[in-house]
């Protein structure tokens, strides 16, 4: 499979890997034959890459952190909950028992990413950008997770961490949708609403059944800054928790990486750099430096461009060494395609990714 930006699509081609809704149902299946017309509503849904079948590289798996029908359960609780807490007005109604909702779903994710050896960051599953809210959830809740599991928490832990990232932005739902959904940026007035989802999420959590503490903290902690710039109160490095710690990283992250109507999604080597630009001052080194170990920043299927002048697409990732990936060659020094062949980056080490292409033009409908 190939990664190609949808502005680079061409009618014919064939999808390899399933685009989802917000509600975890299938939008288009892997197979579909696009045509213009399915490629005009990819791009006015806000879709920035999709996968493709490609000739080269119909040997390539994409791997996922969840079970299809984990995805599905998660979103659908997931979506089911905050909308009825959105159609409450203020907090009034007492006792939503998240525990009793979320805990299944929670040992479901838990269960799927125990069972991998070495559990990464790849890039997210496709999805539209309707209620992001839902999707950005699921996927913070899993790259937090992801760092908890290298770092070495214990099983009960992660829940605790788990329960803290996916129910982070559970105070949105006390926000206006005009504000949450807004197609640009916000005023200075409604961002200071906006704001205050991380107080409203607190006090919607600390009072709930059998949810911990630590994870109404989460809610409250997860937008602070180890420099005192964060919000709502302006907290240092150790006055923070390391759990609301790694979820800013994981926030912050997928918010760079997730399409939105007013911003183009970043490519995870991009997002990585921009997350280094505050280190030591937003977050801290060390977390940092776990995360850029655990993510694919060049993930599989992107088309690289190598210190050589050959062109290529990434194969392989090795967990130990992902920014050194494996790259099929498929151009020449000159752009002339060649018979593929293929340079690991782990051993060739005088060899390294000068550029990511978005020149899609070896990715011609099979």
């Amino acid at each position: 499979m190939r990664l190609v930006s949808v502005n680079r699509l061409q009618s014919g081609m064939k999808l390899g890997k399933k685009i989802y809704n917000d509600e975890g149902l299938v939008l288009l299946a892997d197979g579909v034959e696009l045509s213009d017309a399915l490629i005009k509503r990819l791009a006015r849904i806000d879709i920035g890459y999709v996968y493709i079948e490609d000739a080269n590289t119909d040997d390539v798996v994409i791997t996922t952190l969840l079970h299809d029908e984990t995805r599905n359960q998660a979103l659908k609780v997931i979506r089911n909950q905050f909308q009825e807490m959105s159609s409450t007005s203020g907090i009034t109604k007492g006792f939503y028992h998240l525990d009793k909702k979320f805990s299944k779903v929670m040992d479901s994710i838990l269960d799927d990413m125990s069972s991998q050896e070495d559990p990464m960051i790849m890039l997210a599953d496709m999805h539209t950008a309707d209620n992001y809210l839902y999707v950005h959830s699921l996927n913070v809740c899993l790259y937090t997770l992801v760092l908890g599991i290298a770092y070495g928490y214990s099983r009960e832990e992660l829940r605790v961490l788990g329960l803290g990232s996916l129910l982070h932005d559970i105070g949105k739902t006390q926000i206006p949708v005009k504000i949450v959904q807004k197609p640009g940026m916000l005023s200075d007035e409604e961002f200071r609403h906006m704001q205050a989802h991380t107080e409203i999420g607190y006090r919607i959590l600390k009072d709930e059944p059998n949810i911990p503490l630590l994870a109404a903290h989460c809610a409250l902690q997860h937008h602070e800054r180890i420099n005192g710039t964060g919000y709502p109160r302006g907290l240092t490095g150790p006055q923070i928790h390391e759990y609301a710690k790694w979820l800013g990283v994981a926030d912050s992250y997928d918010a760079m990486t997730s399409n939105r109507i007013y911003k183009k999604a970043m490519l995870p080597h991009q997002a990585v750099e921009a997350l280094y630009v505050g280190s030591g001052t937003l977050y801290e080194q060390k977390q940092l430096e776990l995360f850029r170990d655990r993510v694919a920043i060049y993930p599989l299927g992107l088309t690289v461009k190598l210190s050589t002048g050959e062109s290529g697409i990434v194969v392989k990732i090795d967990p130990s060494i992902p920014h050194r990936p494996v790259v099929r060659v498929i151009t020449g020094h000159e752009g002339e395609p060649v018979t593929p062949y293929e340079i690991d980056l782990g051993t060739a080490l005088s060899v390294v990714i000068s550029d990511v292409s978005d020149d899609d033009e070896q990715a011609k409908p099979t």
